[in-house]
């Protein structure tokens, strides 16, 4: 079959973003009112009701919650957008980072009330490390309490983003009428007789334009400072036209110099046609961003291809996922084109995939396309190998994309089978899940013969363990959860082992001498060679690095990951006809357990980032209940009426903790825990 030749132009009209949040701040209730607006669907769903269209997991239903990132296509004005609802929950924050790693915008959402909150920052900052431009909408600007000039201000101060606000609310609180729409001057009143989809549109009285005079005259300021045209006719006194004022804010938007801001609130149908409008005014098409570059697995020399369907295909599987028990591998193109029935070439394992079947998606629907064009987001089905993160090329013309960043699980659960039968399937139900989420860690411990499954947090595991009852009939016994441990050093050891033994009628030696060192928290690892003078065989030395690789997999105090340490192969001792690779390998093992066990082997434990919104009533029974857990105060201010208090804590005494929080505060407290690190607390 014969590609069709497109054209370009949709490069132009294609938005590929994400809404990404701190959760409970309305992400799917605002992705259900575009949806319906844009006549994608025809009947609103709530999150409250378990009938939002993105949350189509029954897990997600129940809990009212994004677990997974949904994918789905949707027109407006002239464009065509590809939507990403990502969770807010901090244990799936693997879904926000693949899905960042591959759209070209975001729009962040932001509680009227609560203004930025902590994971609203952590997926700020991954936002940023992409370098994906954004628009805000601030949501939720009818409740009780809310303030839209004290939410900008925490955007400033918390997320240091330079926010721009082009439509402001009229009122706030139950007070909410409309919003004022700050570059055409006009009033909107949204009509809750058919959920806002008609709204009227009126002149501002002389009385709002006073009153909104400094408001506007930030927009034009902002505006002129993006062309020096613009800025003499402004000065001069000339009117912009709002043409000209969307054109320079959107230069400025895709040079991340500022965030334009956008007011309403998703769940009374206010305010949300002019974020789908700020979509297609202010965020990039493919075209608009930098090519996504990688390297030439051959020439290992950076390397990318122009965002067109006429280039050579490049493009990243962003994640894989399990529809029916069948394999959908969900990828971004960045170049070229592919088609139904192509074989492409797996740079990141150097296999070929056959792409059997093309879909475009919608939440939990698939809608089966012939070929995806450079800048579509598409699911593939019949690729057998291919996992999160990596690269589908032409083999004739390959390159490796970055990888998606890894995540190291933090908590533990062990499970077991309940009869023979169960067992065989329990490890193919278990496989399928490692390949459709990274943070997943799965291990059999020898000694009980149960199986332990890592993951980043008791709700993390709790729904794995959930879907595997639902989908596959499974319902494994399980422990209490159990936190995930680490080991480092905390000084430098140097030691020498010896292994001369007879294997299989063949006598295998080997001799290392080497020395472990500290390094900083989260550097990882580093296997250095220094075997000053010698001349050794590949094999020996690769055998070596294998034998301390596989060493730091264990450390010495509990058995668990050896981190943040050097290791420096110093010397390696010979016997003429009995050196080996097995002896050097086995050398290597033995002498990196005694010199880790003689550098001051420290545990390291994982370290959460607390915050807890708290009246000021209980302010001192919160301290006093932190400080019985272990955690150290790094912060305590006021916001939105209440004292917010943040620490750091060792994870292992916070199972439960929101419990004693609730009893502690009459269930007045809000509690959102993330990880930080792995470390020492003092």
């Amino acid at each position: 079959m014969s590609k069709k030749k497109p054209s370009g132009k949709y490069l132009s009209t294609l938005r590929n973003i994400g809404i990404i949040a701190h959760i409970d701040a309305g992400k799917t209730t605002l992705t259900e009112r575009i949806l319906y607006y844009s006549g994608r669907i025809h009947r609103i769903g709530e999150v409250h009701e378990g009938t939002a269209t993105m949350d189509y997991m029954p897990e997600e239903q129940e809990r009212g919650i994004t677990i997974t990132s949904a994918v789905t296509t949707c027109p407006w004005r002239d464009c065509l957008v590809n939507i990403i609802d990502t969770p807010g929950h901090v244990d799936f924050t693997i879904e926000v980072e693949r899905s960042l790693r591959v759209l070209d915008g975001a729009v962040g959402v932001f509680c009227g009330v609560s203004g930025v909150q902590p994971q609203s920052e952590t997926v700020w900052r991954q936002s940023e490390h992409y370098r994906v431009p954004k628009i805000a909408f601030v949501n939720k600007l009818d409740r009780p309490g809310a303030d839209f000039s004290a939410v900008l201000e925490s955007i400033t101060t918390r997320l240091r983003a330079k926010p721009l606000a082009l439509t402001v609310p009229d009122g706030e609180g139950p007070e909410l009428r409309g919003i004022f729409d700050l570059i055409d001057e006009k009033r909107l009143v949204f009509d809750q007789a058919d959920q806002g989809v008609e709204f009227a549109v009126f002149d501002w009285t002389d009385e709002e334009r006073a009153h909104l005079a400094p408001w506007r005259e930030k927009v034009l300021e902002a505006a002129a400072e993006e062309d020096d045209a613009l800025m003499e006719r402004y000065l001069s006194g000339e009117v912009l036209a709002p043409a000209e004022i969307r054109a320079a804010l959107r230069k400025a938007t895709l040079g991340m110099r500022l965030v334009p801001v956008l007011a309403g609130s998703a769940l009374k149908n206010v305010g949300v046609q002019p974020v789908m409008d700020a979509i297609c005014h202010y965020l990039p098409g493919p075209a608009e961003v930098p090519p996504a570059e990688g390297l030439d697995p051959v020439t290992k020399r950076r390397k990318s291809f122009p965002v067109s369907p006429d280039a050579p295909l490049s493009a990243l599987a962003f994640k894989v996922s399990l529809d029916s028990g069948r394999k959908l591998v969900l990828m971004r193109l960045y170049s070229g084109m592919l088609q139904a029935g192509d074989t492409v070439y797996n740079s990141t394992q150097g296999v070929r995939e056959r792409v059997a079947r093309l879909f475009k998606l919608h939440a939990g629907r698939k809608e089966q396309v012939e070929q995806a064009l450079a800048g579509e987001i598409v699911a593939a089905a019949g690729m057998k190998d291919a996992r999160t993160g990596d690269t589908l090329c032409q083999e004739n013309d390959p390159v490796v994309l970055e990888r998606i960043g890894d995540y190291r699980p933090v908590i533990s659960v062990a499970i077991e089978p309940r009869n023979s039968e169960e067992s065989g399937k329990l490890d193919e139900v278990l496989e399928k899940y490692l390949m459709e989420d990274p943070t997943l860690a799965v291990k059999r411990d020898e000694e009980t013969g149960q199986v332990v499954l890592s993951g980043m947090g008791e709700l993390h595991l709790e729904v794995i363990l959930e879907r595997m009852s639902r989908e596959f009939g499974l319902a494994p016994r399980s422990g209490k959860p159990q936190v995930v441990y680490q080991e480092t050093v905390g000084g430098r050891a140097e030691a020498f082992e010896e292994f001369h033994r007879e294997l299989g009628e063949v006598m295998h030696y080997g001799g290392v001498r080497l020395s472990v060192e500290p390094l900083t928290r989260d550097s990882g690892r580093d296997v250095v060679l220094e075997v000053a003078g010698q001349t050794c065989p590949a094999a020996w030395l690769e055998a070596v690095v294998e034998g301390v690789s596989d060493g730091l997999q264990s450390g010495v105090i509990k058995g668990y990951p050896v981190q943040d340490v050097r290791v420096r192969v110093l010397d390696l001792a010979r016997r003429e006809g009995e050196s080996s690779p097995a002896g050097y390998r086995m050398a290597a093992a033995m002498a990196l357990k005694k010199a880790l066990a003689g550098a001051q082997p420290l545990l390291l434990e994982p370290i959460m980032w607390v915050e807890i919104g708290v009246p000021d009533d209980f302010v001192g029974e919160v301290v006093g209940l932190l400080g019985a857990k272990g955690a150290k105060i790094e912060n305590l201010f006021d916001r939105a009426g209440q004292k917010v208090i943040q620490a750091l804590a060792p994870l292992s005494p916070l199972f439960g903790f929101s419990t004693d929080l609730r009893s502690a505060t009459q269930g007045r407290a809000g509690f959102v825990m993330k990880f930080s690190r792995f470390d020492v607390l003092d």
